[in-house]
């Protein structure tokens, strides 16, 4: 059984709200042209409209997962491979939707040879060699554990025997940066594989996280085992109920910017809404969410309510048999010795400063930190952003200059 119930604080003044936006601060003219059809176009599609045509790998981790893997063609390969990873409930196209000002597109333009990764769960990574995600609830039974452990050394190693580079540049947002803390923990070979890693919204530790994520952090136990009670699996796919009925609200004009945004992202991201418009969001809608596990938001809620960066909990008797220990142990952080670059956001209501400053004293080779000026940067605004290539992309070119 697939089921979850979502409770969203919602009034009728946020359609004052919106009615406001859209007549202060509508996207302009000139991306109006380009994000109109942005919503019905894949990744490949999406590529190739803003001048790079993508090339696609299959890519099969060590435990069966099939995941798709993506390369921009740069003009000429004349800088390192980037390694671009996106967030919990994302694909690939988070890097793309800005057309020109997204980031991909902005790499590839400059020489770079860009890959972009699909973690399993979303509808690129949606294979299994053995398991059908439709069928079989255990193709769930993963965590951003799994994708460092697995997922990043599939792409990584992909990326490396394709391009015959030693090393390689990584991007990672959000969850995208999680999973390379889990990979430096406890796969310590492929530190030295990894030139940087660019954390955009880093998560590690959530101590310090805004309502209502603090609400469901402080309610991880009980959370947890409703979702095993009810058989909780799959999350907001596009084969889930859920996810259907969110696509369809979302996509609604104005009443779906005003519930989605103003009702869901915003309170859970940080607010900003002269960065992400009612235009623009429409392309935002049909591609986010993607689909996840439970397993994933679980693990994340008990990492903020046990206040420690561990494995998966799951209960002191199973946790035995498993870690042959009570508790699950925790990431030895100091084996992390890729050199990591922290960006970071006042007005994210996911990734704190406060917290991130937790994991600024477990890393051992931080080489850059930068909290954006723009002080309502949130949670999305590092892929979402209107005006990303002026306040964060300057800052990316120069770590990957330096450090690339």
């Amino acid at each position: 059984m697939r089921l979850t119930h979502v409770i969203i604080p919602f009034g009728s003044h946020l359609l004052m709200l919106v009615y406001l936006q859209n007549c202060l601060a509508s996207e302009d003219d000139l991306y109006l042209d380009n994000y109109q059809e942005d919503s019905k176009l894949q990744f490949s599609e999406l590529a190739t409209k803003y001048g790079h045509p993508a090339a696609e790998y299959e890519v099969v981790t060590e435990d069966g997962y099939i995941l798709s893997l993506f390369r921009l063609p740069s003009y000429s390969y004349s800088r390192v491979p980037v390694l671009l990873t996106h967030g919990i409930q994302g694909t690939g196209d988070a890097w793309l939707l800005r057309g020109k000002q997204s980031l991909g597109i902005t790499l590839a333009d400059k020489g770079y040879d860009v890959w972009i990764g699909n973690f399993r769960g979303n509808r690129y990574s949606r294979k299994h060699k053995y398991l059908n995600p439709d069928l079989d609830d255990s193709y769930w039974n993963f965590s951003f554990h799994e994708l460092g452990y697995f997922d990043l050394p599939a792409f990584i190693d992909t990326v490396l025997n394709e391009t015959k580079a030693t090393k390689l540049a990584a991007v990672g947002h959000s969850e995208g940066n999680t999973a390379y803390y889990v990979l430096g923990s406890t796969r310590t070979e492929y530190n030295s594989k990894v030139s940087v890693m660019i954390a955009l919204a880093p998560i590690c530790f959530l101590q310090n996280t805004k309502f209502p994520v603090s609400l469901a952090i402080q309610n991880a136990p009980l959370l947890n085992a409703l979702a095993n009670k009810i058989g909780l699996t799959e999350v907001l796919g596009d084969k889930t109920i859920l996810g259907r009925l969110l696509y369809k609200i979302c996509s609604l004009p104005l009443l779906g910017y005003a519930f989605c945004v103003f009702g869901l992202y915003f309170p859970l991201f940080g607010y900003d809404p002269a960065e992400v418009g009612p235009d623009f969001f429409k392309d935002v809608a049909s591609h986010f969410p993607s689909g996840s596990s439970w397993k994933s938001i679980g693990h994340y809620i008990q990492v903020g309510y046990r206040k420690e960066f561990a494995l998966y909990d799951y209960g002191s008797q199973i946790n035995v048999k498993v870690y042959n220990t009570s508790a699950p142990p925790a990431y030895d952080l100091s084996k992390v010795t890729i050199p990591v670059a922290l960006i970071v956001g006042r007005n994210d209501h996911l990734s704190t400063i406060d917290d991130v400053d937790i994991l600024r004293k477990h890393l051992r080779n931080i080489v850059s930190y930068y909290v954006v000026p723009r002080r309502l940067l949130n949670h999305v605004d590092h892929v979402w952003g209107r005006h990303m290539y002026l306040y964060l992309f300057p800052q990316i070119l120069k770590v990957l200059g330096q450090y690339g």
